[in-house]
């Protein structure tokens, strides 16, 4: 037979890998669904001398809404510092979306690709100036995504460590 707490382990460990997966999938609130297994575990387990306590539940709440709300601002100011525009940040979203069918190359090389068209066509800029808010749009993106991993795997870790 299985018990309830089994059901909520499963369902903690579920949601941080999903939060590890969304930190790269857009779309998919990969911190939050963490930081929703880490509550979890905690609703769970919580006795005293656990490794979540409540102060730490807190204070992965509050990096998971500064990772969140950072993962909109970074990519335009980075996008912003290289003299693209916000074609090029739309363009990188949607050559992701569609590298996705091909990961991890198809991710990259349509994030780059998809930030460089939109600026080339839909600004009319030139293939250096393309080139350079392209570079700009994916290295945004990619350090929000590195912030997003590193929350939610560091959740994920304490997931496992609150379980097991």
């Amino acid at each position: 037979m299985v018990s309830i707490m089994s059901v909520v382990d499963f369902l903690a460990l579920l949601l941080g890998v999903i939060g590890i997966a969304g930190s790269v999938i857009p779309g998919i609130p990969g911190p939050p669904l963490s930081w929703v297994g880490l509550l979890l575990v905690w609703l769970g387990r919580n006795d005293g001398g656990h490794p979540v306590a409540n102060a730490a539940l807190l204070v992965w709440l509050g990096l998971t809404v500064l990772v969140s709300v950072l993962d909109y601002v970074v990519p335009a100011q980075f996008t912003r510092i290289t003299g693209g525009t916000k074609s090029a940040s739309r363009g990188a979203i949607i050559g992701l979306v569609i590298g996705l069918l091909l990961p991890p190359v198809g991710i990259i090389v349509g994030s780059l690709l998809g930030a460089f068209v939109a600026e080339f066509v839909s600004e009319g800029r030139d293939v250096w100036s393309s080139a350079k808010a392209a570079l700009g749009a994916f290295a945004g993106f990619m350090f929000g995504t590195g912030l997003k991993l590193l929350v939610s795997g560091l959740m994920f870790y304490y997931i496992i460590v609150g379980i097991f």
